[in-house]
């Protein structure tokens, strides 16, 4: 017995395109940063054991780093997409409103 969904959620196809080209771009930025952390660790790990910022290594730097970049890039993501949300909901009302013949 299929009842399906309690309430029908539709999400404009353009705005959920915008989404996932920007979560793709996100996710090749970190992805290349990441790819750079493990490409260290392969080839050169003695550069691991250097001392970089606040006498902490780089393998600390760069994790933390990567850590704080992932944070930032989701706080930039939602600020992104939630602006975008907004744009489509003001048009929507203001072509709801055109359709309806009000202010005329």
């Amino acid at each position: 017995m299929d009842h399906g969904p309690a309430v029908e959620y539709h999400e404009e196809t353009a705005l959920s395109e915008y989404k996932t080209k920007i979560g793709l771009r996100f996710f090749a930025i970190y992805g290349a940063a990441f790819v750079g952390f493990v490409l260290i660790n392969t080839f050169a790990p003695q550069l691991m054991k250097v001392k970089v910022l606040l006498g902490l290594n780089l393998a600390v730097s760069y994790g933390f780093g990567l850590i704080i970049l992932a944070i930032i890039m989701g706080l930039a993501y939602n600020a992104i997409c939630t602006r975008k949300e907004e744009e489509y909901e003001t048009l929507a009302k203001q072509t709801e409103i055109k359709g309806k013949g009000v202010g005329k």
